[in-house]
């Protein structure tokens, strides 16, 4: 693996920077953590515009066609700078989904919606009582004819109150084993049927709970085989299994060392000690994703390697988080948008988003049995 990225790849995350630089205003940060919405026009509009919407789609098919190391490169400094980029990287995904799994319809009509910017797509996966368990979905869907009738809830559902479809896993078959009577639907928000309620995270970000109540979709919005829904499924994941929270490490990294700069502390040995381990990890992690892209360039099929670099990241930010948390000391108690707060307050954000971010794209439990059964050979 040649660690270097090369001029190209730095160019394009310069220009990432100025684009984000411009956007990413003190008031509009301020109205993206008020309302706890990942998603802004602007924001959407200027990636279109700059072609790195969709960026590792082919030009031929609506995207930008990045190669996997230019499209890391976005991804990484979108996520250093906290962009508001949820509902347009699942609605991504789902297209994805729906390109490969999809009816002509989605295909030819749905896809390139998405790929545009007008509709937003969100996943509609686990539930209250299921967890991590995702094929343990107890969401009825019960054919009628030539259509399904959906009763359930989902949790969870980032952007649901502004999304235009949910990607909807159901259990269609309660006679053979979970992962085989499992369905996948592309279901409308607005359905009299469906209910949306906010839940607020610790982070500040609204997620939602769906609730659906004799929803009837017709056949036509089924994604793939009935009963073939985890195959669906799991095509969809993979990557997001291989998701990594290095970039928002090293942004807390950044507002840390600068905290310590501007008190004076910079030459404190515990504070260069604890900066340091936690740039040696936030290094690790970054570099376990950037392998990820280089198997993927190189044509390696990806194993393990994806659950690695989110388990190891997401593990390193939330250890970093709490220790450097304790370094800063009481100060780092006062909040974002506080403007007494060190550093805007974003130590003490990053703290508080650090701790979910073992659950995102799969709990670090579930990291672990990925990474044991398929890597290790272990049994189930």
């Amino acid at each position: 693996m040649d660690f270097r990225l090369g001029d190209e790849a730095e160019q394009l995350r310069h220009d990432i920077q100025l684009f984000l630089d411009d956007l990413l205003t003190d008031d509009v940060e301020a109205e993206i953590y008020r309302s706890g919405v990942s998603h802004h026009p602007g924001y959407v509009s200027g990636m279109i515009e700059h072609g790195w919407f969709a960026g590792n789609w082919s030009k031929e098919l609506g995207g930008a066609g990045l190669d996997p190391t230019s499209q890391m490169v976005v991804q990484e400094e979108l996520g250093r700078r906290e962009a508001p980029m949820n509902a347009s990287s699942v609605s991504t995904m789902v297209a994805k989904a729906l390109r490969a799994h999809g009816t002509d319809q989605m295909r030819s009509e749905i896809v390139p919606s998405i790929l545009r910017g007008e509709t937003i797509c969100v996943l509609g996966f686990t539930e209250p009582e299921c967890g991590s368990d995702v094929a343990n979905a107890q969401t009825r869907a019960v054919r009628d004819g030539d259509h399904w009738v959906i009763n359930g809830s989902k949790m969870f559902t980032t952007n649901a109150h502004i999304g235009d479809y949910v990607y909807l896993l159901t259990r269609s078959n309660v006679e053979v084993s979970k992962h085989r009577g499992l369905t996948t639907f592309l279901v409308p928000l607005d359905d009299p049927g469906i209910e949306v309620q906010a839940v607020y995270t610790l982070s500040g970000e609204r997620t939602n709970i769906v609730y659906l109540n004799d929803v009837r979709v017709a056949d036509a919005a089924r994604i793939g085989e009935v009963d073939g829904g985890w195959q669906v499924l799991t095509s969809s994941l993979v990557d997001e299994q291989s998701a990594s929270f290095a970039p928002w490490l090293i942004r807390l990294l950044e507002e840390v060392e600068a905290w310590a700069v501007e008190t004076g502390r910079h030459d404190d040995p515990d504070v260069q000690e604890r900066i340091g381990r936690a740039r040696a990890e936030a290094e690790v992690a970054l570099l376990l994703r950037r392998r990820c892209t280089w198997m993927d360039e190189a044509g390696i099929p990806r194993g393990i390697e994806g659950p690695m670099a989110k388990l190891f990241s997401s593990e390193s930010l939330t250890r970093a988080a709490q220790d450097l948390f304790d370094l800063v000391g009481p100060d780092a108690l006062r909040s974002f948008l506080d403007p007494t707060a060190p550093r805007a307050g974003r130590i003490e954000y990053l703290m508080r988003f650090s701790l979910g971010t073992t659950i995102y794209a799969g709990t670090s439990e579930v990291q672990r049995t990925m990474i044991a059964q398929r890597g290790l050979g272990l049994p189930r």
